[in-house]
């Protein structure tokens, strides 16, 4: 502690030196009047100051040391360190402080050695430095700085550079007139001493940091006026008076000195924060501004900076943002005076809300300064440093840095399309342009696995280019036609996101929708045909590359593995086609608003037409748009397939939709008249578009005259259907539409009326549009003119709507009818009629039970999943509604096992009925007890059959009954336990042990915490049995099975044993 005391007594010295220079004096000590004015008062305190400074350096012996460095530093000066003016001699008298206490840091760091540190105390913060300054001494030496900086550099100014006295501070103010009232004879030369001294100063570490951080622009202003303003020998009127030395200075300083100066103002440019220096540069370039003045508190206007103090600026601002993150500098120097960056807090918020600020930002990065050879090398430059502004990762300044960029960018390419592009947009669209087949091939990417796109680059790309496009808004025509060029990239990425986890999915389609909403119809159709496989005129992804996901959530491009299989390429290449369909209608789907979809849906369907009537007579295959016929014609299908049941009638959002779509149906089935290859489905669909039509005409829409303009182009149509087609009832319907349409609705046929009312179902004509155009897609599987009537009953019924009181029973057997036709979609349109009429206590399908339950255990044996499905909803809630008398049946049906060739189709229907029978337990809820014993047996008895799927499947059911059952359950666990035990131990196909041992899982998991009252008698039984299969059985599912078995048992024992405490509060009231 001696040791560094006695290193330290300098430093102590000279700060206590610079204390006794920048504290006020005592009031006996200076002689004042009543008409001492503020200046004077100032002027005699810094005599008094100065005078007490001097004499203790003289006479005080514990100073000597001061006193010999303070010599040393003098001796090494080239001016006089006495004048008539007191200001300067304690202006002088500080720096030559100041510059002590530099040397003596100097020394005392020299002599330092720093211990070792102490192993057993690693976490111990190292020794501090000698040269440390104390928070006391450093508040000293920032007083003695402020005291040079106010009179040694602000009174020397010229007007209009830095900030006036004014301004800062009542103080500064006074000194402001004190300095008025006096004449110095040589500014300049003060001026360039004081500066050349603070800039010595500043090269010590710890003393930069305090000078630099209050006073750099000052001493910004000082250099520029020194080095570059052009009036330097004239700065002032000089007063004759004055020394020889003196009156040689009012020459001004000379070449030397000038450059000099300024090769100091770069250096200190270049080592200061660069946003800091853009500040200050920006403040000493600002123009006049009105300030509220330090006295009084009154506006006042700044003055004006000189011109070659503004051109001096611009041209270092220039120079700071073309050097390396100069455009970071620029924007954080902006920016951050408003809040974000290094100050953060909550000023960050508001300086988010700040656009303007922003937006002038962008204004200024994007205009080319004056000083700059060349636009395009400015963009050379500027362009990647912009791009870099996207990836800041500070949250503080992310969202103002990010703002800043688009709109730079949204700026260049408006003033620069063509520099913009090279520079900005092809950078910034390189990792997906890299995605794309456009003839090249990257060097050394033949081998498999490589990654030809890293997964921060691409998910960089992907960020950015939302960022600029869609958080941007600006649909330009070079924006737009840039991002063309990579959607086909944007749109496999999706593709590949949608299959699984990845936080880039939203960005790609939101990227994708932006670009089909702002885009012009035409080209949002042809890019919509392009990413759909219709047409191959733009790039597509490589087809050596794939994505892979990435190890953060990414994604990545990578070289995929040959495909040497022919079948496995063809169904990789079908799968790949068919899962980008879906996407695409999933991407569709979030365009509710736009029309974009019906048009893309009219737009197949026209195609397909085209393709019909080309494919008829042609010899051999032939290309259509880049793709062989017949693989564009499979596309058009499975998209219109994809889109019809995606959308269904919704596709249509509007009239002209839905007559676009009919007049594409109408030329659809001419051609096939004409070439005479017109099939059933073909036949239904010209039924249902005559349907439409005829539903439209007949007031199911408000039709207008434009409507009716659009429907001009069906009428050769109808005429051509009316002399071609082969049946009479269409040929004459054709004939009546075509007057109806010519007449504009004012001459319409019964024949017409009655297939408006077919197709409409009898629903009241003023429902929604978007209903009425549901119902012609309701009944596009039956022909509304060569079939009975039903076939409309059943779209009319199957919303919902009940049929009017006059025919319902009638209509009802209609349905019933219907359920037995041949179409698929009729019949299972009939039976979700059918099924609703019983949810609704419809009275006709109250009265016969009987023939609807026939229906749907016919309908149970059908073998598609469309029939049977809507077969076994109907019984579920059949059985739900009358539970007494059905549930009986459908245990018969269950239990039925006839031998013989229909054994295999009887295992089927009885599965079945198995998941009848469930749904029917999950409806009655806790009512299901009732029928505890019957459900049991069966299912129990089922566990005994020949076939081992339908013992798997009744033990499976069994579970679940178990499960729903819980004090239930009674005596009848005995049994089952048994039977699960037998099952176990005896049963040679592992499904059924494994089925077994997942009824006692779902035992477990059912009770829960009744586990032990429910099972308490056979727990140790079924705990044994478990033991039994893990040690005994072979099948490692089974194993896995008892082992989760025995886990789940773990823990109800555990939840009874170490209950959950809970924290209550109980109210008692005494008595």
């Amino acid at each position: 502690m001696r040791i560094a005391t006695g290193m330290a007594a300098p430093l102590r010295m000279v700060t206590d030196a610079l204390r006794e220079l920048t504290e006020p004096g005592s009031r006996e000590a200076c002689v004042l009047t009543a008409q001492s004015s503020q200046e004077d008062v100032l002027l005699q305190t810094l005599s008094h100051n100065l005078s007490v400074l001097e004499q203790k350096l003289q006479q005080d012996p514990d100073w000597t040391t001061l006193q010999q460095l303070r010599e040393q530093v003098i001796s090494q000066f080239t001016w006089p360190m006495r004048s008539d003016d007191a200001v300067w001699n304690f202006v002088t008298e500080i720096l030559v402080l100041l510059l002590c206490l530099k040397q003596a840091m100097i020394e005392l760091l020299a002599q330092f050695t720093p211990p070792k540190p102490n192993p057993k105390t690693p976490e111990c913060a190292p020794a501090l430095p000698p040269d440390a300054l104390s928070i006391s001494q450093q508040k000293t030496v920032q007083s003695a700085l402020q005291f040079v900086i106010t009179l040694g550099i602000c009174p020397y100014l010229l007007p209009g550079v830095g900030t006036p006295l004014g301004c800062r501070s009542d103080f500064a103010a006074t000194v402001e007139k004190m300095v008025c009232r006096l004449a110095f004879p040589s500014r300049t030369w003060r001026l360039h001493t004081v500066t050349l001294a603070l800039l010595e100063i500043t090269r010590h570490p710890s003393l930069e940091s305090l000078v630099l951080t209050r006073h750099l622009g000052d001493l910004l202003a000082s250099l520029c006026q020194l080095g570059y303003s052009p009036n330097k020998c004239q700065l002032s009127s000089v007063s004759l008076e004055g020394s020889q030395q003196d009156r040689e200075r009012q020459k001004g300083l000379t070449v030397a000195e000038q450059q000099g100066c300024q090769q100091a103002l770069q250096n200190l440019l270049d080592r200061v924060y660069q946003p800091l220096v853009i500040k200050e540069l920006l403040i000493l370039q600002g123009g006049a501004k009105p300030v509220a003045s330090a006295m009084g508190g009154k506006a006042r206007t700044l003055s004006q900076a000189p011109a070659w103090l503004r051109r001096q600026c611009g041209q270092l601002l220039s120079e700071r943002l073309m050097k390396p993150s100069g455009v970071q500098a620029v924007v954080r120097g902006i920016v951050e005076g408003a809040g974000a960056g290094i100050a953060g807090g909550q000023g960050a918020e508001a300086a988010a809300a700040d656009w303007r600020k922003c937006d002038t930002v962008a204004r200024i990065l994007a205009s080319c300064p004056q000083q700059c050879l060349s636009v395009g090398d400015y963009y050379r430059q500027v362009c990647p440093q912009v791009l870099e502004l996207f990836h800041i990762k500070d949250k503080l300044t992310a969202r103002q840095f990010q703002r800043v960029a688009t709109t730079t960018v949204l700026s260049m390419v408006k003033e620069q399309p063509e520099l913009a592009d090279k520079y900005l947009l092809r950078p910034l669209l390189a990792p997906l342009i890299c995605c794309l087949d456009t003839g090249e091939t990257q060097e050394g990417s033949e081998q498999v696995g490589t990654v030809i796109v890293g997964e921060l680059e691409l998910t960089r790309c992907v960020e950015d280019v939302y960022k600029v496009y869609v958080v941007g808004n600006d649909p330009s025509s070079r924006l737009l036609e840039s991002l063309k060029t990579v959607i086909p990239a944007i749109f496999s990425l999706y593709c590949f996101t949608k299959r699984g986890v990845s936080h880039l999915r939203s960005g790609c389609q939101e990227i994708l929708l932006w670009f089909l909403q702002k885009s012009e119809p035409p080209v949002a159709m042809l890019v919509l045909k392009q990413l759909a496989g219709l047409t191959q005129s733009i790039p597509v992804l490589h087809p050596l590359y794939h994505f892979t996901a990435g190890n953060e959530g990414g994604v990545k491009l990578s070289v995929k593995e040959a495909v040497s299989d022919e079948d496995e390429a063809l169904y990789e290449k079908v799968s790949l086609e068919q899962w980008r369909t879906e996407c695409l209608a999933q991407l569709l789907s979030n365009l509710q608003e736009s029309s974009l979809a019906g048009d893309f849906f009219i737009e197949c369907l026209k195609g397909l037409t085209c393709l019909a009537g080309e494919a008829v007579g042609r010899p051999a295959p032939s290309l259509v748009d880049g793709l062989p016929e017949q693989e564009q014609q499979m596309v058009t299908l499975q998209l219109i397939a994809i889109f019809c049941e995606k959308f269904g009638h919704f596709v249509l959002s509007n009239t002209v939709h839905v007559i676009e779509f009919v007049i594409a149906t109408l030329e659809r089935s001419c051609v096939n008249l004409m070439h005479r290859t017109e099939e059933t489905v073909q036949a239904q669909t010209l039924s249902m578009a005559m349907g439409l039509i005829a539903a439209m005409l007949g007031g199911a829409v408000q039709l207008t005259s434009a409507d009716f303009h659009a429907m001009r182009p069906m009428l050769p149509k109808l005429e051509q259907i009316r002399a071609l087609h082969p049946d009479p009832v269409i040929q004459e319907l054709a004939s009546d539409l075509r007057i109806t349409v010519a007449t504009h609705g004012a001459f319409s046929t019964e024949m017409v009326a009655m297939a408006a009312h077919s197709t409409m179902g009898n629903q009241n004509k003023n429902d929604d549009k978007s209903t009425e155009s549901s119902q012609p897609k309701e009944t596009g599987a039956t022909d509304s003119h060569r079939q009975s009537p039903s076939s409309f009953r059943v779209s009319g019924t199957e919303h919902g709507n009940k049929p009017s009181s006059g025919n319902s029973p009638r209509n009802f057997h209609q349905i019933l009818q219907a359920a037995f036709d041949p179409e698929v979609p009729t019949r299972a349109a009939a039976l979700r009629t059918v099924t609703q009429m019983v949810q609704q206590r419809n009275p006709d399908a109250l009265n016969n039970q009987e023939k609807v339950l026939s229906v749907f255990l016919e309908n149970l044996k059908h073998e598609d999943s469309f029939v049977y499905l809507s077969s076994i909803q109907g019984l579920s809630v059949l059985s739900d509604v009358y539970p007494a008398q059905i549930l009986p049946r459908l245990l018969d049906e269950y239990h039925t096992s006839p031998q013989g060739a229909e054994k295999t189709r009887c295992v089927e229907t009885r599965m079945k009925m198995g998941e009848v029978l469930m749904r029917s337990t999950r409806a009655l809820g806790e009512t299901a007890s009732h029928y505890r014993d019957p459900l049991i047996r069966v299912f129990l008895m089922g566990t005994r059959d020949s076939d081992s799927t339908m013992r798997a499947s009744s033990l499976s059911n069994l579970g679940e009954l178990c499960q729903r059952l819980d004090f239930a359950l009674g005596s009848v666990v005995h049994e089952v336990t048994a039977c699960l035990a037998a099952i176990v131990k005896t049963e040679r196909e592992p499904e059924v042990r494994r089925a077994a041992v997942h009824v006692i899982t779902l035992l477990l998991r059912g009770l829960g915490e009744k586990t032990l009252q429910v099972l308490g008698d056979v727990l140790r039984d079924l705990y044994r049995l478990l033991k039994y299969v893990i040690q005994t059985d072979d099948d490692e599912v089974v194993v896995l099975h008892a082992q989760l078995t025995l886990e789940e048992l773990d823990h109800v024992v555990r939840r009874f044993l170490f209950p959950e405490e809970k924290l209550q509060k109980k109210i008692v009231i005494l008595p």
